[in-house]
């Protein structure tokens, strides 16, 4: 099973791969052309030295960083912040693996996000359905989908097993994700995004259009994030970072005994 993970910075990958140590998973050097000479490096966030990685670079400059372990390999790629840049880093991720003949049977899009009234700080949330809640116009009578406009969709639902089986094994809620373009900074816009958005337990920036460069290759996906701050008005002194990204740690670290007792990585997801 391979296995893409899509962060917005390099501290969320290096809490995804902090994920995989105490001799859990190794590294394994690799490079695609445009790169001579391997040179492995040892990555941040690999703990207590168990792991090497390599960085190597995608075309337009992403780097990736290789986990073996457990019969599956992950691919830790951090393609910025947004949903246009992680659907970009997204579709070149999943292209050249295409290409080489070594196609991902799931994309995950992970971080860390702010979280709703029911998904407290430090707690873990795996998406049932990734939603662009900005994607549309405003009216005079408010928001309009662009769905309800008759263009393309708005929402990716990954497979309920999957979703099941991780949530299980992370010990994470299961709701409804928003992917936004501007954070939200008063309890005004989070009223607005929990009325419209029944379920909504998290916010982030990047897992629609990770699920949109996933959809387009039909590869399944999925959208975990750790709660580090709440979503509303913006109190950065109240923000968790730290206590968050260990979550997210925590959380990687059951994710292949999670897709192994899963069985397959899931079907390829329908909107």
């Amino acid at each position: 099973m391979r296995v893409l993970v899509v962060t917005a910075v390099a501290a969320e990958g290096d809490a995804v791969c902090s994920g995989w140590a105490a001799g859990s998973a190794e590294a394994e050097p690799w490079s695609l052309p445009g790169r001579d000479e391997p040179s492995p490096v040892r990555g941040r966030g690999w703990a207590a030295g168990s792991a090497e990685a390599e960085p190597w670079s995608l075309p337009g400059g992403y780097e990736l960083r290789r986990v073996r372990g457990r019969d599956m390999g992950f691919d830790v790629l951090a393609a910025g912040v947004g949903p246009a840049a992680a659907a970009a880093g997204t579709a070149t991720a999943l292209t050249a693996a295409a290409l080489a003949g070594t196609p991902y049977d799931l994309v995950v899009s992970a971080g860390i996000g702010g979280g709703f009234a029911s998904a407290p700080l430090g707690s873990v949330v795996v998406s049932d359905a990734i939603v662009a809640a900005d994607l549309g116009a405003q009216t005079p009578d408010g928001f309009v989908p662009v769905t309800d406009l008759g263009f393309g969709t708005v929402a990716h639902r990954p497979e309920k097993a999957l979703v099941d089986a991780v949530a299980a094994a992370s010990g994470g809620a299961v709701g409804t994700i928003v992917t936004v373009s501007t954070v939200t900074g008063s309890a005004a816009r989070a009223a607005e995004l929990a009325r419209r958005h029944p379920g909504v337990l998290a916010e982030a920036m990047e897992g629609f259009g990770v699920a949109e460069a996933a959809a387009a290759h039909g590869v399944a996906v999925l959208e975990l994030r750790a709660v580090s701050n709440a979503v509303g008005p913006r109190d950065r002194a109240a923000w968790r970072i730290g206590d968050a990204l260990a979550a997210l740690t925590g959380a990687f670290r059951t994710l292949p005994e999670a897709l192994a007792a899963h069985g397959t990585a899931g079907e390829p997801h329908r909107p």
